[in-house]
């Protein structure tokens, strides 16, 4: 009954967008190349899915992001779990951390395709930029947060390394590490986007680039729309993760 209303929901959601879309075209009396209507965005989308150019933009996109974004999670994760715990090492790091933190991958993408070319590459450096910095700040912070009692109590049973990771601190500090996770996934699906605008020959952000060229508005606006799809879904399939495994260490009651 419950996934009945929330889809419910979801229709009435994107009904009310496209009636949105649809009146702002007919109140402001745009041009169809200008401004295309759902109905042509459907049928551009139709073209895409047909003829399987979609398809495989979609799965090059996607083996970028997720090499990319894996690779950054777990690098980040690991020095930040060790990070959290070396406190006079992490004060050194951290101005160096914050400095680099803010500024836009892109802004590292003339140097990207001068050391790595244009293709895959560039693309899934860019990716493992933008994820790296949350998860790293997330679970430093995370670590530094595991409640001093845990650490007493696995003190007094002599739990030692990498026992005391595995076991105790890492369970106690997943929940903080998680909202990390969340938004890494979102700044590294932006700029794949971005990324692929500038330095690759295939994926969404091609896509919708080769779509611009043509003037095709239609297609361009079919690419927003399935980035904005895919998005939602990996933000989904991440809470999916971050209840297993709260499962896995019994932080998530099984409903």
């Amino acid at each position: 009954m419950n996934m009945i209303k929330k889809f419910t929901n979801v229709i009435i959601g994107f009904s009310i967008l496209i009636a949105v879309w649809q009146t702002v075209i007919v109140i402001g009396n745009y041009e169809e190349a200008l401004f295309p209507s759902p109905l042509k965005v459907g049928e551009g989308i139709g073209t895409l899915i047909t003829n399987g150019t979609l398809f495989v933009h979609l799965k090059v996109s996607l083996i970028r992001f997720f090499i990319g974004y894996l690779s950054a999670v777990v690098t980040a994760a690991i020095l930040g779990l060790m990070l959290g715990r070396l406190v006079k090492l992490w004060n050194i790091i951290d101005p160096i951390v914050q400095v680099l933190r803010p500024i836009s991958p892109i802004a590292w993408s003339p140097f990207i395709v001068l050391w790595f070319g244009i293709g895959d590459i560039p693309a899934i450096v860019i990716i493992f930029i933008a994820a790296f910095f949350p998860v790293l700040l997330s679970t430093v912070s995370a670590v530094r947060k595991v409640d001093r009692i845990y650490l007493k109590v696995a003190e007094n049973f002599e739990i030692k390394q990498p026992h005391l990771m595995t076991k105790i601190i890492f369970p106690a500090a997943f929940p903080f590490i998680a909202n990390g996770l969340h938004i890494a996934l979102g700044t590294a699906w932006i700029f794949l986007v971005a990324g692929e605008m500038v330095g690759a020959q295939s994926g969404l952000g091609y896509l919708i680039v080769d779509a611009r060229n043509s003037l095709r508005l239609d297609l361009v606006l079919a690419g927003i729309i399935f980035i904005g799809i895919l998005g939602l879904i990996l933000d989904k399939a991440i809470q999916l993760f971050e209840r297993w495994v709260e499962k896995q260490w019994g932080m998530l009651s099984n409903k």
